[in-house]
């Protein structure tokens, strides 16, 4: 069998474009989804930065200031108070 030797037959250049293009394809793919996370992640922390404010507790006695420092841990484990504004809050309660 005789072997060519130069530019490839038809089937060659048949398999050479369809790597060449699932390459693109698979790029292609790849920077949509690396975009998509990224705007995901500036939307993340723009819900984080508008997180509303903490409410500001009431001064009230008995069970009312175990409920409000109930609603204060709820707040705090919930990522809305931080820990000194959690300490701040709750002295301010139990002043």
């Amino acid at each position: 069998m005789i072997r060519r030797v130069g530019r490839p037959g038809l089937l060659g250049t048949m398999a050479r474009t369809a790597v060449i293009a699932g390459t693109a394809g698979a790029v292609n793919r790849s920077m949509e989804r690396a975009s998509q996370n990224r705007a995901q992640t500036r939307a993340d922390a723009e819900a984080y930065r508008q997180a509303p404010p903490a409410p500001a507790p009431a001064a009230a006695g008995g069970d009312d200031v175990i409920a409000q420092i109930g609603r204060l841990v709820d707040l705090h484990d919930a990522g809305a108070l931080s820990d000194a504004e959690f300490a701040a809050a709750k002295a301010k309660l139990l002043a």
